[in-house]
């Protein structure tokens, strides 16, 4: 797989049969490691070792619905209210992070309505905080830590 611009890589890699899989940590179990999952399984490492996201406050993979159509979310953070925080969009790297692939995340947040917004390839990282009030959003230049998506600076 690819190397990418993620400081902590998935620790469990193994293969089965000539299929390599990862290990999630969040769900709990073995999956295919495809170039969409090693990009994901970056970014929960790096959201809980580096931004001090709380393990039990991460979901990977969960529906949701959008204008009556059923869609999956890659990785949402949630508050410690059970209130979503960050929702993460990823792509195997060769996709380039587009105006579309905002688009798609931007949508999948009308229904979570959640202040902070990544995309990711896992070579290219775009996170923005959005201003629901004001109806504006602004580009961040690192993606935030835990205590700052939950306000406590």
């Amino acid at each position: 797989m690819q190397r990418l611009n993620f400081p902590f890589p998935p620790q469990r890699v193994r293969s089965v049969e000539g299929v390599q899989q990862v290990f999630d940590e969040i769900r709990k179990k073995w999956v295919v490691l495809t170039p969409e999952e090693w990009v994901r399984q970056h970014l929960i490492e790096f959201l809980i070792q580096d931004r001090r996201c709380p393990h039990g406050l991460i979901s990977v993979e969960k529906g949701l619905e959008y204008n009556g159509m059923k869609r999956r979310y890659d990785v949402v953070v949630f508050d410690r209210n059970a209130k979503p925080v960050m929702l993460a969009e990823c792509k195997a790297p060769e996709i380039k992070v587009t105006e579309e692939v905002f688009d798609q995340a931007a949508r999948y947040n009308m229904t979570l309505q959640v202040p902070y917004l990544m995309i990711t390839n896992g070579v290219q990282h775009f996170c923005c905080r959005i201003d629901w009030e004001e109806r504006s959003y602004a580009f961040l230049k690192e993606i935030p830590h835990f205590d700052e998506m939950i306000g406590r600076e």
